[in-house]
């Protein structure tokens, strides 16, 4: 390859040397050159892996995030507004330019690194992506989390669907006159096919950013995309895992028994569930083979660690958060040992669990949901964060999500609710609340427990089983599980007095309740509140 063209806009990079689809084991030699300069250099860990740095922002930057804003987008994008601000902000034609120029005038004499992938396993939605870096390791990133083709079908690969062109070096010294955030960008046009990203290292900007490119073009062709992991049964059965940061979905999906199909990105197509990935991005913080031993397992040679300690002689201390408690490491699927078939999609989901860390004491630790609560819930995506230690949690805050996603959702949330929905009606799928957070005396539900209760929702028990009703959010909560202690499936006992736990109870509610107001315009908004909670008080 001696130049690249970039799609439906005619501009064409030539490089002053154009690497094409290199080996992980060219890039390993490439990332490690003592010739490169501050973050673009990695250093060899005692692992095998190699080391990066991504410099001031060790985390995406969704408030340098813009979607141009024409003829396609204009009626479809999910923007932001007053009501419910989001990350989807307009920019004009004027500021793409701009940006586009910046961004390929820059890369035009560079040594760039090109790599061909594809994103969805299923080849009735998958799209062809190509990733231009001058930056070798974020090469091997995309190499680790997209999935590879084959030599058959790199020879006929053809033009790509989607490009994303880093340019971690650029900045826009005009931001404050075209009224951005900052001198970084993250920048998509849907109708070119393009990302633009100047001014952050930041890996996880070119994961996300073809995870919110999905969002847009899958759900007009009907076929959901998800944030969730997924695994399978040794009979073939699905499930899937919705859940934000912190409440367990990578720990939870990856179980004795079951095959991981992918942690954190699926469409639901005509034939059921495909990993839009073909690697993990998992966190370090913390690590040890004892919590997690697949990831740590996974952390070999071809995986690719950010942001993590590393001492002189090339140990890593995943004990260390110091630099950052985001650490990461990509590496690809295949260094999963409990990995299910690649050939995908592998059929309809049998269950759904929405995990949420719920630090109230308010919600049960497993319960099972309608269909009216299982779209509150979804649209609602709760979960909160703490402050203190988990022994006494002080001041909880709620987090709401919407489809346990929000900053990657291209379209409104009701299309991928009601898609998702849809599918649940005509597969017979059972959805189930897990909530993996904090009992009313200020104690996490035990870990051990919660995997008996997640197993026993993958079961046949879970769905022929006796339920009561915990009231305020009228759950349905099973009265025995073999292997947990019964007295954690209610959560009023966790407290002193019942009424402890409805005041509380109550006054969450009154969170859920103002957070979905957004939602008020909607034609079937009082049908879909019949999923949420009842309050007793007047507030």
């Amino acid at each position: 390859m001696d130049h690249v063209d970039i799609a439906n806009i005619g501009v064409s990079l030539t490089g002053t040397n154009i690497i094409h689809q290199p080996s992980y084991d060219q890039l390993f030699e490439y990332e490690c050159s003592l010739s490169l300069e501050d973050n673009e250099r990695g250093v060899v860990t005692n692992t095998g892996t190699i080391a990066v740095d991504t410099g001031v922002f060790t985390g995406r930057t969704p408030r340098d995030k813009y979607i141009l804003m024409d003829s396609t987008t204009d009626h479809q994008v999910w923007w932001t507004s007053a009501a419910y601000p989001n990350d989807n902000k307009p920019i004009s034609p004027y500021i793409w330019s701009h940006l586009l120029d910046l961004v390929t005038n820059y890369l035009q004499e560079r040594k760039l690194y090109v790599v061909d992938l594809f994103c969805d396993l299923d080849p009735q939605y998958r799209k062809k992506v190509r990733v231009v870096t001058e930056i070798a390791w974020q090469a091997h990133f995309a190499m680790n989390m997209f999935v590879r083709p084959t030599k058959e079908e790199l020879e006929c690969f053809g033009d790509p669907d989607f490009t994303v062109l880093c340019a971690s070096r650029v900045l826009n010294k005009e931001w404050k006159e075209q009224g951005l955030n900052s001198e970084n960008f993250v920048a998509f046009s849907l109708a070119h096919g393009i990302q633009l990203i100047g001014g952050t290292w930041y890996g996880g900007e070119i994961k996300k950013g073809i995870f919110s490119m999905m969002n847009y073009f899958l759900p007009l062709k009907g076929a959901p995309t998800m944030h969730c992991a997924a695994n399978q049964g040794e009979d073939g059965d699905i499930a899937l895992f919705f859940g934000l940061s912190g409440t367990g979905k990578t720990t939870l999906s990856t179980d004795e028994g079951r095959l991981l199909i992918g942690d954190d990105e699926h469409s639901w197509g005509n034939a059921g569930i495909a990993n839009l990935e073909g690697g993990c991005y998992a966190k370090t913080s913390k690590l040890s083979f004892e919590k997690e031993p697949h990831i740590y397992q996974a952390i070999k040679r071809n995986a690719l660690l950010e942001n993590v300690m590393v001492g002189e002689d090339g140990e890593v201390d995943y004990d260390d958060v110091s630099k950052t408690e985001n650490g990461r490491v990509s590496y690809p699927i295949n260094h999963i040992e409990s990995l299910a078939s690649l050939v995908q999609p592998l059929g309809h989901p049998n269950k759904i669990v929405l995990l949420t860390a719920d630090a109230f004491g308010v919600f049960p630790p497993v319960s099972k949901l309608n269909k009216q609560q299982f779209m509150y819930h979804f649209l609602s995506g709760f979960t909160s964060k703490v402050s203190g230690t988990e022994q006494g949690v002080l001041s909880p805050v709620p987090t709401f999500s919407a489809c346990y996603g929000a900053a990657f959702l291209t379209l409104h949330p009701t299309v991928y609710a009601n898609l998702i929905l849809e599918k649940i009606k005509t597969f017979g799928t059972e959805v189930f609340l897990v909530n993996t957070g904090w009992q009313g005396s200020g104690v996490r539900y035990p870990l051990d427990q919660t995997r008996a209760m997640v197993r026993w929702v993958l079961s046949d028990e879970s769905s022929h089983a006796s339920y009561q009703n915990i009231p305020i959010f009228n759950l349905s909560v099973p009265l025995e599980i073999v292997g947990v202690e019964t007295a954690l499936l209610d959560p009023r006992n966790g407290y002193e007095t019942e009424s402890l736990w409805e005041e509380r109870a109550d006054k969450l509610s009154k969170m859920f309740v103002d957070n979905f107001d957004k939602y008020s315009s909607l034609f079937d908004y009082q049908k879909i509140c019949s999923g949420g909670p009842s309050l007793v008080h007047d507030f």
